[in-house]
């Protein structure tokens, strides 16, 4: 009997309890879609999702990300105006160094998959117990990879 029992589904159960215990939806939605698709025949796409998830949740937030300017709620005359204040120059120079980290990231996920588990950790942590949002791992494997000299 406990060599049936599969650890990796209880940690997804634990994720989706942190997750509804941080009132967090990101987490609820990730963790109940994932013990969905392991539970069912659609358990053969997670080759897939695997291979595709990372860059397709990207392509996701990137879309939300620029749908203020794609709806004209960020004019034009505000992206022009975001070179010359201080303020727009130094969200510019963190952006850069956000971006270049999670490529970082990405590296250092797909070439060290055994560090994942413990970022993976460390972002539900901050989830759940510093109402933080889940889009850490990527910069935190980028700032890891600073760390430990690896990319």
């Amino acid at each position: 009997m406990f060599s049936q029992f599969d650890v990796n589904l209880l940690v997804l159960l634990i994720l989706l309890a942190c997750g509804i215990f941080s009132h967090n939806t990101a987490i609820i939605v990730a963790a109940a879609s994932l013990i969905l698709v392991k539970l069912t025949p659609l358990n053969q796409f997670f080759p897939y999702i695997q291979d595709h998830g990372l860059n397709i949740g990207i392509i996701i937030l990137t879309i939300g990300v620029l749908a203020p300017i794609a709806s004209g709620k960020i004019s034009g005359h505000s992206i022009l105006k975001s070179f010359i204040s201080i303020k727009s120059l130094l969200a510019i120079a963190v952006g850069l160094a956000v971006a270049w980290l999670g490529g970082r990231g990405v590296k250092l996920m797909s070439n060290q998959p055994d560090i994942v588990a413990g970022l993976l950790i460390g972002t539900v942590a901050g989830v759940a117990l510093l109402r933080g949002v889940p889009v850490g791992p990527l910069i935190a494997a980028g700032i890891l990879s600073l760390l430990i000299g690896k990319s």
